[in-house]
C-alpha cells in the first residue's frame, strides 16, 4: 500500500467513531428547555381561524412568556395578538368574532384611577370598599379583531378568575374573590385566623369568589351573587374551575357552588342556575356533593354536568344530562365506562363530545344521548390531557385541540369534522424532529384479581434484539390519572441514556374502567405494588431486561408508589422519589385536600379503627425495609404534598444507613413549573440513576 494510500485509510479509520457519533442524535436535557407550550385553543364564530396561547421558555428570566396567537385555519399563517405581556390567560372570542376578551396581569390602579370598570360591591352583602390593588393583578382585556390595541375592562383589587361572554355578546361574567372584611385588622397585624380543612400553608382566612357581570364596552361591573358560599378555585395539578356558561338565551348563567371556602371541602360541590336579572339562585339536582362543569345544551333545554357516580370520589366521573327546569337527570356515560374529563355539547343538541383516558391513550367519543358511543380515530395522536382536556368546537362540527404523538410534543391540531384526519397547524416544537427518540410501545398483561392490565415502554433509539437493557420504572402520579403514548420528556431522556423506561397502569388508575379505579379503596399500596411488579414480570418474559440493573421512580403518587416499592421488594438498584405521599395521617392533615382523603378509607384516621389503615398503608411505615439507594425530591412551598411528607422519609433513611439525598426547591407548586428548575430536576433524576445503574 502506497503511503497516500495508508494515510487515507488512517483518516477513514479515525472518522468512522466520529460519524457514528454524528449519526446519533438523541435528546438531550437542553432540548427539553426549548419546548414551546402551546394551550387553550379558541376556534372563532365563523371558524376560519384560531387563537392560542403559545408558551415560550425564556431561560434568561427562567420563565415562560405566553402571548395570544391567531392561526388561519386555511394557510396556517400565524400572527401574535399580543406583546410584551409576561403571561396572557383564558382568551375567548365574543359571538360575533369582531372582538376577543381575554384575562393578563394588570399593573395595579393609581389613586385616581380607581375603577371605570372596577366592580362596585352590593351593599346588601354587607362588603365595604377596599383599597387600589398595590400589586398587578389578572384583569379582563378585550382586542378588536379589525385593528387597534387591547383596553383593560376591569379595574378591580383582585384578580378575576375566569369569564365568559354573553350570548349576545354584550356582557362579559366573570369570577372575583371578595374583599377581605378583616383587611384593616390585617394590615395593623391582627392577623390570626381561624383555621378550617385548609392547607398548612394557609396565611390567611379564606375568602369566597362569586360572580359579577360587566358591560363589554366597560362601566361598573355589577355583583350577581353573594354569601358564604363560593364558586370553586382551581389547586393544580387538578382540572381547571368549572367554567361559567350562559344558558343561550342570555337569561341565565350555570355555575357551581361549594358550600365551604377551604379548599379541602372541594368535594361539596353542586350545580346551580343563576337568573341574571334578579340574582336568584337555585339549586339544580337533589344532589349535595361532587357536581361540576355544567354546560347548557344549544337550545337551553337541557345541561351537562359530571358527577363522580353514585356520588363517590373513588368512582369515574360520569356525565348527566338533566332538564334546565330543574332534576338530576340521566347519566349518559354509564355504559362508556370512563372516567370523563371534558365534555361538550355537540351543535345538534343530540349528541356530546367526550374526553377521556382509554387504555394507553387520550381518546375523543361522540355520545349521543341515547346509545352506544362513537370514537374518533385520530391515528397515533394523543390530545393533551391534566385532568381536563384543551379543546374547541365549532358550530358546524369542526374541531381543534392541542395534542401530542409518541415522537412529537404538544401542537395545535385541526378536524373539519369529526370523521377527518387531524392536520396540524403548527411547528413550534419541530427541533425534536431533528432527534433520535425511542419506539413507544403499548403492552398488556394479566395482573392481579383477574385484572387486564396495561402499560408503555420507552425504548433507547438504537435498541437491539439480543441485547441485555438496565430497566427504569417511571410510575405516574394520580392515583386517577394514567400513562400514555404521548410525548414524555423524562422517559424519552432516559431512553436517550441507554435505559428502557416503563411506565406501568395500576388499580386506581382511570383509563380502565370504573371496578379498575375504585379497587385502590383502602389498598393505597399492596394491590397497586402487585400491579406493578406483574407488570414487570410480563416485561422482563421479553427477555431484554437486564433484571441486575432495575430502578424505580416517581413523583406524586408516583413518588408514593416508589416509597412503597422501595419498602416492600429488594430488587432496585436505585430509586427516584419526588413529592411522595410518605405518610397518610399527615397528608389527611395538612394538603391543600387534606379531609377529602377521607374518601379513600371510609372515614378519617380517627375515627373508628382506621388509624391502622392509614398506617398500614403509608410507605414511612415500612422504611426500616428500604435498602436502595433514594433520591429524595420536592418543593418547599407544595400544599398538594407538603415537604413534611419528604423529610420523614430522609430523616427515616437516613438514620437506618441507606444512602439517601434530599434536594429542595424554594418555589411553590407541586413541581417546578420554571424551565431551569424543570431541567434541573430531570438532571438530578437521570444523574442518580446513571450513578448506580452504570
Amino acid at each position: 500500500m502506497s503511503y497516500s494510500r495508508r494515510i487515507a485509510a488512517l483518516l477513514v479509520a479515525a472518522l468512522i467513531p466520529l460519524l457514528a457519533y454524528a449519526e446519533s442524535n438523541p435528546l438531550r436535557l437542553d432540548d427539553v428547555g426549548k419546548i414551546v407550550r402551546v394551550s387553550d385553543p379558541q376556534l372563532s364564530p365563523d371558524g376560519k381561524s384560531i387563537v392560542v396561547i403559545v408558551s415560550r421558555p425564556n431561560l434568561a428570566q427562567d420563565r415562560y412568556d405566553s402571548s395570544l396567537v391567531l392561526i388561519d385555519v386555511a394557510s396556517g399563517a400565524q400572527r401574535t395578538l399580543t406583546y410584551e405581556r409576561k403571561s396572557v390567560f383564558s382568551p375567548r372570542w365574543s359571538p360575533s368574532g369582531d372582538r376577543l376578551a381575554f384575562l393578563a396581569l394588570a399593573p395595579a390602579p393609581s389613586s385616581d384611577d380607581l375603577m371605570s370598570g372596577e366592580p362596585e360591591p352590593a351593599a346588601s352583602a354587607g362588603i365595604s370598599p377596599e383599597p387600589p390593588a398595590t400589586k398587578p393583578t389578572v384583569q379582563i382585556y378585550v382586542l378588536p379583531m379589525k385593528g387597534g390595541e387591547a383596553h383593560r375592562l376591569t379595574r378591580s383589587a383582585h384578580d378575576v378568575e375566569q369569564l365568559a361572554w354573553s350570548p349576545d355578546g354584550k356582557q362579559i361574567a366573570f369570577a372575583m374573590a371578595d374583599d377581605n372584611p378583616s383587611q384593616k385588622d390585617i394590615d395593623s397585624h391582627k392577623d390570626a385566623f381561624e383555621v378550617g380543612d385548609d392547607s398548612y400553608l394557609s396565611t390567611e382566612a379564606d375568602v369566597p369568589a362569586h360572580l359579577w357581570i360587566v358591560s363589554a364596552e366597560g362601566g361598573r361591573a355589577k355583583r350577581l351573587t353573594a354569601g358564604s358560599w363560593t364558586l370553586p378555585r382551581a389547586a393544580p395539578p387538578s382540572a381547571p374551575s368549572s367554567p361559567i356558561s350562559w344558558s343561550p338565551d342570555g337569561s341565565s348563567i350555570a355555575i357551581v357552588q361549594q358550600q365551604k371556602l377551604a379548599y379541602g371541602d372541594n368535594d361539596q360541590t353542586v350545580v346551580s342556575i343563576v337568573e341574571v336579572a334578579s340574582g336568584t339562585v337555585r339549586k339544580l339536582t337533589s344532589h349535595r356533593l361532587t357536581e361540576g362543569f355544567p354546560v347548557f345544551s344549544p337550545d337551553g333545554s337541557q345541561i351537562a354536568y359530571e358527577y363522580n357516580r353514585d356520588g363517590d370520589p373513588n368512582n369515574e366521573l360520569d356525565v348527566l344530562v338533566a332538564p334546565t327546569a330543574g332534576g338530576d337527570g340521566f347519566d349518559v356515560t354509564r355504559t362508556l365506562d370512563r372516567d370523563i374529563v371534558r365534555a361538550v355539547w355537540m351543535p345538534d343538541g343530540q349528541s356530546l363530545l367526550l374526553g377521556a383516558h382509554d387504555g394507553t391513550r387520550v381518546a375523543l367519543w361522540v355520545q349521543p344521548l341515547e346509545g352506544p358511543a362513537r370514537k374518533l380515530n385520530l391515528a397515533d395522536l394523543d390530545p393533551a390531557w391534566s385532568f381536563w382536556i384543551d379543546l374547541s368546537l365549532g358550530k358546524d362540527g369542526a374541531l381543534t385541540f392541542t395534542g401530542s404523538t409518541p415522537t412529537h410534543p404538544n401542537e395545535l391540531y385541526y378536524l373539519s369534522s369529526l370523521d377527518a384526519p387531524p392536520r396540524r397547524l403548527t411547528d413550534f416544537n419541530d427541533f425534536i424532529a431533528a432527534r433520535q427518540l425511542g419506539r413507544v410501545q403499548s403492552i398488556t398483561w394479566s395482573g392481579p384479581d383477574g385484572f387486564t392490565e396495561d402499560g408503555v415502554v420507552f425504548y433507547p433509539h438504537d435498541f437491539e434484539v439480543g441485547h441485555k437493557y438496565p430497566l427504569v420504572l417511571y410510575i405516574h402520579g394520580g392515583p386517577q390519572a394514567a400513562s400514555t403514548e404521548g410525548f414524555s420528556a423524562l422517559p424519552q431522556l432516559l431512553a436517550a441514556h441507554g435505559y428502557v423506561v416503563f411506565s406501568p397502569n395500576y388499580r386506581g388508575s382511570d383509563h380502565r374502567g370504573n371496578a379498575y379505579q375504585r379497587a385502590i379503596f383502602n389498598d393505597a399500596g399492596d394491590g397497586p405494588g402487585r400491579d406493578v411488579m406483574a407488570g414487570l414480570a410480563a416485561l422482563e418474559r421479553r427477555g431484554f431486561i437486564d433484571t441486575s440493573r432495575i430502578a424505580v421512580s416517581g413523583w406524586s403518587y408516583g413518588g408514593y408508589m416508589t416509597s412503597w416499592m422501595i419498602g416492600h421488594y429488594q430488587i432496585w438498584r436505585a430509586a427516584v422519589s419526588g413529592a411522595a405521599v410518605n405518610d397518610l395521617v399527615h397528608a389527611y392533615a395538612l394538603s391543600d385536600f387534606n379531609v377529602t382523603e377521607r374518601w379513600s378509607f371510609g372515614g378519617s384516621p380517627w375515627s373508628g379503627k382506621l388509624m391502622a389503615a392509614y398506617v398500614e398503608q403509608s410507605p414511612i411505615t415500612y422504611a426500616s425495609r428500604v435498602k436502595a439507594p433514594t433520591l429524595i425530591l420536592s418543593d418547599t412551598a407544595d400544599a398538594r404534598v407538603p415537604i413534611t411528607q419528604s423529610y420523614l422519609m430522609y430523616h427515616a433513611l437516613k438514620d437506618n444507613g441507606v444512602t439517601v439525598k434530599f434536594f429542595a426547591y424554594p418555589v411553590p407548586g407541586h413541581f417546578p413549573g420554571d424551565p431551569i428548575r424543570t431541567m434541573d430536576v430531570y438532571r438530578r433524576w437521570i444523574d442518580w440513576i446513571d450513578q448506580y445503574m452504570r
